[in-house]
């Protein structure tokens, strides 16, 4: 009975490792699973706007670069941005773009009147 029980408790233990491994894994590597995402962005697609400067605030997650229209623009660690751009008047379109350390893309396209 105890060698069963030994048994039982080193197999269990032997499992118990791996999945901790394979949980460490995932974790570590989930920028690479998941991507650059753009979200949290303080624009409403298809608004009309009353002004001709704009705030951009939004969140690039796992961004190392971004781009509003084309221009780069500052972003810190965790991802946040922030960035005033000028409307001309009319229709304006707003391209955010955001790449990640491995080359994934995300790109978010605004349109607006002014």
């Amino acid at each position: 009975m105890t060698q069963d029980l030994k048994k039982i408790l080193k197999i269990s233990s032997l499992s118990l490792l791996f999945l901790i491994i394979i949980i460490f894994a995932f974790f570590r590597s989930k920028d690479l699973v998941f991507g650059v995402k753009i979200k949290n962005v303080n624009i409403v697609d298809g608004s009309k706007m009353t002004g001709s400067i704009l705030p951009i605030i939004g969140n690039a997650k796992n961004a190392v670069e971004v781009t509003i229209d084309g221009r780069e623009i500052s972003v810190d660690q965790n991802g946040n941005f922030n960035e005033t751009i000028a409307l001309l008047p009319g229709y304006n379109i707003i391209d955010i773009k955001a790449v990640d350390k491995f080359g994934h893309k995300d790109e978010k396209i605004y349109k607006l009147i002014y």
